[in-house]
């Protein structure tokens, strides 16, 4: 399963970028002009990634292309392994929409990134704590002095955090090893550590190859799937971010009506049994949910943070509040939500 997914950075700090003028015609109009030049924007560069399946719907179908050649703009795709991942190529403007944990976008416009989250994709059951098979390892509270394999800055890295929480520990009671999800997988099939921080389809797939063990799950605790611009991009291309959005909405409908086919993609794409895909996509991400970001998705945050601001994830608390102040632009999913 390495394949699935490259080195994944240790947590995401983005430097600042301006924040221009709104402009951008609507959509369907022709090519929007930049705010910055004048320029029509010739490419958009969209990710794509094996835990955000709208994404590889859209880049399946080829529906980007289609719309974008009207725009006389062409496509460029780049996997995101992982949120952190995706923020660190947002930031180098690598890709100008990332996919993304919310609790990731968020630790990192509270960290200093001029990101906004415009829109949602899913609501996942992706994050969980994980044990190998045969484990005496029953309970979080039962972590204490052991060793664990999580991807800081990712949403199973912060799940693990509030897990521990609840159980009256933290990272002090434990040693985390920072592995990227795939690397984290193995060493705990491999017996180098006692618990993973899990991220799905790779814990559906340790589960049916290696007996592994969900020992925490709580779908409430996982920050929601997000989408995420840099704010100088919004302000110079919301015309084109308006044609990505209706894109991510024509395929939630798309997958709702065709669900063999979406568990295909998502089988074929990230090279798993289809059986996994299947689990992954039916049972543990909830794809009919709003794109439009909000109370739902800032109550997740409101609650992690506490808990991230001890551990040092998020500056200052003043830092966090302010970023829960201002993370959401939701006007443009105003606009395309069905």
């Amino acid at each position: 399963m390495n394949k699935l997914f490259k080195k994944i950075a240790a947590v995401v700090v983005a430097a600042s970028t301006a924040v221009v003028g709104l402009t951008g015609c609507v959509a369907g109009e022709g090519s929007a002009a930049s705010a910055e030049n004048g320029e029509a924007l010739s490419v958009i560069k969209l990710d794509y990634a094996y835990w955000n399946p709208l994404s590889l719907v859209i880049k399946d179908q080829g529906w980007a292309e289609e719309e974008f050649a009207k725009q006389g703009a062409t496509v460029e795709w780049v996997l995101s392994a992982g949120s952190s991942k995706a923020l660190e190529n947002l930031n180098a403007e690598a890709i100008d929409v990332a996919s993304s944990a919310g609790s990731a976008a968020f630790a990192a416009r509270a960290n200093g990134a001029t990101l906004k989250t415009i829109g949602v994709f899913s609501q996942p059951n992706w994050a969980t704590t994980v044990v190998p098979k045969g484990s005496d390892i029953t309970s979080v509270a039962a972590l204490k002095g052991k060793k664990i394999a999580a991807a800081s800055g990712t949403d199973p890295y912060f799940f693990l955090l509030r897990s521990l929480s609840d159980a009256g520990l933290s990272t002090a009671d434990v040693e985390i090893v920072n592995l990227i999800h795939a690397d984290g997988q193995k060493a705990l099939e491999s017996g180098d550590v006692d618990a993973w921080a899990g991220l799905d389809p790779l814990t559906a797939t340790s589960e049916r190859t290696a007996g592994s063990v969900i020992l925490s799950s709580k779908p409430e605790y996982n920050s929601w799937g997000v989408l995420s611009v840099n704010e100088k991009f919004l302000a110079a291309h919301a015309a084109e971010l308006e044609i990505v959005l209706s894109l991510y909405e024509k395929a939630r409908t798309w997958i709702a009506e065709n669900q063999d086919a979406a568990v295909a993609i998502l089988a074929r794409d990230a090279s798993l049994d289809e059986g996994d895909a299947r689990k992954v996509l039916l049972e543990r991400t909830k794809v009919d949910v709003s794109i439009i970001p909000g109370a739902e998705q800032k109550s997740v945050l409101e609650a992690i943070t506490p808990v991230l601001v001890a551990e040092g994830k998020i500056k200052s608390q003043e830092a966090a509040d302010n970023a829960l102040a201002s993370i959401y632009d939701t006007a443009i999913a105003e606009k395309v939500a069905k």
